[in-house]
């Protein structure tokens, strides 16, 4: 599923498309035909990212919500639009560029009360600049519920997905399995911070980096794939501090990567996998 840094780049890439344009849109499949027909020949005013929800304005205050999901995905192009093929959901076309919009959790006709109400249940957005981390720290000082969980939560805090979870808490030193009202206040500022850090400069590079240059195995130039992590997706690998056995096991419906020799404050519960 796409994480918030993916979410705000594309309201970034949308924006200069269609924002002051007259839309033409259609849906080819036929699953949003009635709300396309509503969106045609209107004006998109503005377009919001929220955590992994967008929000595109239209005129007459009419709002178009998009939730990519797990398969969802928008393909940008220029000049006359292909032919329409397969699960087209929705097209916008306006004037030289077209939009795709694919496999969407969520597409569908909101109201500005519509937006307030789904906004209300998120957390805060660390890429949003009104974002108040005190929101997130509320919920999470307070409960029992282990921080690894929490952090996947929308409604603690929006926008962060499996590979921010697990890679944020690694570079904190916070195992995932302490809970959240053991996390010291302190550690808290500092996680929020970095984390602000890496989804902003995910937004800017399109792809998530979280390694230090020195904890690549090549130190020179762009990061390769391999090198882009330091626990996600790592399982039975060294880690690159410590050496030891990156681990993982289900937590929250996803796997959770974490190294036992830089986040050993906690240990897994019996029956987790190594």
């Amino acid at each position: 599923m796409p994480e918030g840094h993916t979410i705000h780049r594309l309201a970034r890439q949308h924006t200069p498309l269609l924002v002051g344009g007259v839309v033409s849109a259609s849906s080819p499949q036929g699953r949003f035909a009635e709300g396309a027909q509503v969106l045609h020949g209107r004006t998109v005013v503005g377009i919001e990212p929220y955590g992994k929800h967008l929000f595109y304005g239209f005129t007459g205050e009419v709002l178009l919500h998009v939730h990519l999901g797990l398969y969802g995905g928008w393909t940008v192009g220029s000049g006359p639009p292909p032919q329409p093929r397969g699960a087209l959901r929705l097209r916008l076309v306006a004037g030289e560029h077209w939009l795709d919009l694919r496999g969407p959790t969520a597409c569908e006709l909101y109201t500005t009360a519509d937006r307030d109400a789904v906004v209300a249940r998120l957390g805060p957005d660390p890429l949003r600049r009104d974002a108040d981390p005190a929101r997130a720290w509320a919920r999470i000082r307070a409960s029992r519920t282990a921080v690894g969980s929490l952090l996947m939560d929308q409604s603690v805090l929006s926008g962060v997905g499996n590979v921010y979870r697990a890679e944020v808490l690694y570079r904190a030193g916070l195992s995932p399995f302490r809970a959240g009202r053991e996390v010291p206040e302190r550690l808290w500022e500092e996680l929020w911070a970095d984390l602000r850090m890496l989804m902003r400069a995910g937004v800017r590079a399109g792809h998530i980096v979280t390694t230090a240059r020195e904890d690549r195995s090549r130190r020179s130039g762009p990061p390769r794939l391999e090198d882009r992590f330091y626990v996600y997706r790592r399982t039975g690998l060294p880690c690159r501090r410590c050496g030891a056995e990156v681990r993982t096991e289900v937590m929250a419906t996803r796997n959770l990567y974490w190294c036992p020799g830089c986040q050993p404050s906690s240990r897994p519960r019996a029956g987790s996998s190594a």
